[in-house]
């Protein structure tokens, strides 16, 4: 009779303890952050995500009182780092700076490593930011209709860089709506990208204006149309796509993810956070001149724009049978 009590006492401690431990692994939302939050970036740096990550992480890290630490991991058209966050502990101590791609890979890849939509919390939109076609300076391509009526006569050697699905799947478009045959030629950041134009690697690429704004305006590159509703204002005699003859409509955004399960808390701080930051006039004064956009919107309406976003560009992929190799 003892031996069976003594058991019993000793497997109800083992269920008591076992019943606590995710209680105490768990740390108080109320308290967060205690210790260095890691933003990964799924790109190089010095491209426009990069650059959005570390402008909002200063200022996190000056609200929160703890270290925002900015982790770059290029490859594999951001799933490397998507994958890595998405298999991280849901804490907020891991958080992702994730780009379009997060609505475009799964549009173009037949299988990924995550869910864009499942594994993740979209904590807030941080910014958007048009693209900018450019080819080299010295380049005989003087407008879109040259760049297309080029291609079509020489569709051998045409070609353009891309450093994400996302980049790669908008100059699809571009394609399909003028019928220029151009080569895809992939590069680990979209800095490399912008490189592999001027260095007259590629023929032409559509880049974020984070790394290619300052090469057109130092002369270092021929922008030809910027893909946006409207002109920018950094490039007023660029015209839109639109405006050149293709009709080809894509701003691109970046935005702040949190691994599933994720406490509501936590997610929320972040987000109200996200918001305030977007609004501060510094925060604009520093990226509006790299033509990229500050948003800051509710978690709830980030959602809805990736899920618009997923549905928006599955389409296109599909139109045009893009599917890209891993």
């Amino acid at each position: 009779m003892k031996v069976v009590r003594r058991r019993f006492c000793l497997a109800l401690v083992a269920v008591a303890t076992t019943a606590c431990q995710p209680a105490f692994a768990q740390e108080d939302p109320a308290k967060y952050p205690t210790k260095p939050i890691h933003i990964v970036v799924g790109f190089t740096a010095g491209g426009g995500n990069d650059i959005i990550a570390r402008v909002y992480g200063q200022k996190l890290s000056e609200s929160l009182g703890q270290p925002v630490i900015i982790e770059n991991k290029p490859g594999g058209g951001a799933i490397v780092a998507t994958e890595y966050v998405a298999k991280s502990a849901p804490d907020g101590y891991t958080l992702l700076v994730g780009a379009s791609g997060m609505a475009i890979n799964p549009a173009v890849y037949a299988k990924l490593p995550y869910d864009s939509v499942r594994d993740f919390v979209a904590i807030s939109e941080l910014a958007s930011f048009p693209l900018i076609l450019i080819v080299n300076p010295s380049s005989p391509i003087k407008s879109v209709a040259e760049l297309v009526a080029y291609a079509k006569a020489n569709p051998d050697k045409t070609n353009y860089s891309s450093s994400s699905a996302s980049f790669q799947l908008v100059t699809e478009l571009f394609k399909q709506k003028t019928g220029a045959p151009m080569q895809v030629i992939p590069y680990k950041g979209a800095n490399d990208s912008v490189l592999a134009v001027i260095s007259g690697q590629v023929t032409a690429t559509i880049a974020d204006a984070g790394p290619a704004l300052s090469q057109v305006l130092g002369g270092q590159a021929r922008a030809l149309a910027v893909a946006s509703p409207r002109r920018m204002e950094e490039l007023p005699d660029i015209p839109t796509l639109k405006e050149a003859g293709a009709d080809v409509d894509a701003v691109l955004w970046s935005g702040l993810f949190a691994p599933k399960d994720t406490p509501p808390a936590i997610v929320r701080k972040l987000e109200n956070e996200i918001i305030r930051i977007a609004r501060l006039p510094d925060v604009i004064a520093r990226l509006k001149p790299l033509g990229i956009l500050p948003v800051g919107n509710s978690s709830d309406e980030f959602a809805r724009i990736l899920g618009a976003d997923i549905a928006r560009w599955g389409d296109v992929a599909k139109a045009g049978n893009i599917k890209i190799a891993q």
